[in-house]
């Protein structure tokens, strides 16, 4: 099953639920300000992708919490993340041990393909 993770509200969430809806894609939305994600998943995500790719460094969390500003090590980047996860770059797409991020139409049909099994 893949499963997209991000907020209800975020303007990338929805075109990534609208594009998954049009091209017939089940998957299972989990929204991380209701449902956050436990540190181990967390540390699984930075583990495959990295604190650079899953940090959005442009939202208005990582701005009003003066992050730019503090040197942070990657423990500390970390820990921020697991608080505030509203600042996880969306979406976030997770399908096995695959792990997509970012609103990116032509990566969604290779993700989405790589999971279709092969028909003989």
């Amino acid at each position: 099953m893949l499963h997209i993770a991000g907020i209800k509200n975020c303007n990338k969430i929805r075109d990534t639920k609208k594009w998954m809806d049009e091209h017939d894609v089940e998957y299972e939305f989990i929204d991380v300000k209701k449902d956050p994600l436990t540190r181990d998943e967390l540390k699984e995500l930075e583990f495959k992708v990295g604190l650079d790719v899953l940090v959005n460094k442009r939202g208005r969390k990582w701005r009003d919490l003066g992050l730019a500003d503090k040197d942070l090590s990657e423990e500390e980047l970390f820990e921020q993340l697991l608080e505030h996860q509203v600042m996880i770059k969306r979406p976030v797409l997770m399908k096995d041990e695959s792990v997509l991020v970012g609103y990116d139409e032509e990566s969604f049909e290779a993700f989405i393909a790589e999971e279709e099994p092969e028909e003989k």
